[in-house]
């Protein structure tokens, strides 16, 4: 049997596999593999995607992504004067257990609102155009 510790060390990136155990109170407990994204998120007790957001003139916000553990494809949108979406390829912002932090960054301050439009489309509102500039968005997805 190899000794775990000569094994090199690194860093875990979200897709990144770890050995585990899966338990079962009605069967035999399993050995899986679990993505480290997968880990990560249980032990939060939510999911989340993180970026930076820049909009100018009449265009859809441009993200700068620091991190995303959704599953789901994501795509901003500029839907009106300072209303923007952020649409997932499938069901996740769940109702009662989605929330998002964001604000403008460097740019002036507005009245920022957003609203869970449906379980695939977030809507921010911001009132202008080009009121982003690396402004700070997150949403959590709790289990």
């Amino acid at each position: 049997m190899a000794n775990i510790s000569s094994y090199p060390t690194a860093t875990a990136v979200s897709g990144d596999l770890i050995l585990g155990t899966q338990l079962s109170a009605t069967s035999v407990n399993k050995t899986r593999n679990f993505t480290a994204g997968s880990v990560t998120a249980a032990g939060l007790g939510y999911t989340s995607y993180t970026a930076l957001l820049t909009q100018t003139g009449t265009a859809a916000p441009v993200a700068t992504v620091l991190s995303n553990n959704l599953t789901a494809t994501l795509t901003w949108a500029r839907t009106g004067t300072g209303t923007y979406t952020l649409t997932a390829s499938a069901a996740t912002f769940t109702n009662n257990k989605t929330i998002v932090f964001f604000n403008n960054g460097d740019a002036s301050p507005n009245t920022n609102k957003w609203t869970r439009t449906s379980d695939t489309v977030l809507t921010l509102t911001i009132g202008i155009d080009a009121a982003l500039a690396n402004g700070s968005f997150e949403v959590r997805i709790y289990a």
